[in-house]
């Protein structure tokens, strides 16, 4: 009896050792990443060192982040320039809207500006021209739909 289970532990620890021999490496595949261009903006920030006080570029995270890093890079991330306020949107000369989404809000404050109260106007595509009830200055959406937007 022990010369048999001398012989079944010879044929059995090779057998045991043989999945430890042949396990391969495999590497991680991150090809489609590699491929992905810039990629999103990294929307974390390095953190600080114990003990020290963080700025506002390693601190803030999310779209904080994406608006300070647009910021150092000189880019208005959120296009927060104003309409067009030097003349009075009419019918044949519309104040145009652009927008990647087929509603915006637009807030009128009249011609010449401040000249009352703002109103908001819901622009969109379904009229062609937007006029405010206080005023009379018309808009019109121009819309450019994002290239992203057609996998929605």
């Amino acid at each position: 009896m022990v010369a048999l289970l001398r012989s079944l532990r010879a044929v059995a620890r090779p057998a045991l050792a043989l999945p430890k021999a042949q396990v391969i490496a495999r590497p991680i595949s991150v090809s489609a990443i590699r491929r992905g261009g810039g990629g999103p903006p990294l929307l974390l920030g390095e953190g600080v060192k114990a003990g020290e006080v963080p700025t506002d570029e390693q601190q803030a995270t999310g779209i904080e982040r994406f608006e300070l890093m647009g910021k150092v890079e000189g880019v208005d991330v959120f296009d927060m320039t104003p309409l067009q306020a030097d003349r009075l949107g009419t019918l044949d000369n519309p104040i145009e809207v652009f927008s990647f989404y087929p509603v915006r809000h637009v807030g009128c404050t009249g011609f010449p500006a401040d000249s009352h109260d703002t109103l908001w106007l819901q622009v969109n595509t379904e009229l062609k021209h937007h006029r405010c009830p206080e005023c009379g200055s018309v808009y019109t959406l121009k819309y450019e739909p994002h290239a992203s937007a057609a996998h929605h």
